[in-house]
C-alpha cells in the first residue's frame, strides 16, 4: 500500500512539473540544452543594454533558470523562463511579463532558440 501512495504522489508531482508556469507567455522551443539557451539570452541582454543580467537557477546543473531582464530583480521581475521542454527533448522558453522592452526582449530570446 505504501508503494501505491508513493507512486500516486510521484504522478501528481510529474503532472505539475509538466506544465508551463502561470503568468508566462510561451516564446518557443529549442533543441539546445537549457544552459546554452539561458546563457545566450543573458549575453544578448547584457550586450544590448550594457547592464548586469541576473540569472537564477531553478533546477540543479542549470537544467532550468530564470534570466532577468536588466534592471529587474528576483523573484518576481520580468524574466526569460528557461525550462526543459514540456513536450519532448530540448528547451522551452517563456517570457514573464514586463511593462517595457517586451518586443526587444522577445526578439533577443527568439535569436537564441
Amino acid at each position: 500500500m505504501k508503494s501505491l501512495s508513493t507512486l500516486a504522489i510521484a504522478c501528481v508531482i510529474s503532472a505539475c512539473a509538466a506544465q508551463p508556469p502561470t503568468g508566462v507567455q510561451s516564446v518557443g522551443t529549442s533543441q539546445q540544452p537549457p544552459r546554452s539557451v539561458g546563457h545566450c539570452i543573458a549575453k544578448k541582454w547584457a550586450d544590448r543594454m550594457q547592464q548586469q543580467v541576473v540569472s537564477q537557477n531553478t533546477l540543479a546543473n542549470e537544467m532550468a533558470m530564470d534570466v532577468y531582464v536588466p534592471g529587474q530583480q528576483p523573484p518576481n521581475g520580468a524574466a526569460a523562463v528557461v525550462r526543459p521542454n514540456y513536450q519532448g527533448s530540448g528547451t522551452w522558453v517563456g517570457l514573464r511579463a514586463s511593462s517595457s522592452g517586451g518586443s526587444d526582449a522577445m526578439s533577443d530570446i527568439n535569436s537564441c532558440l
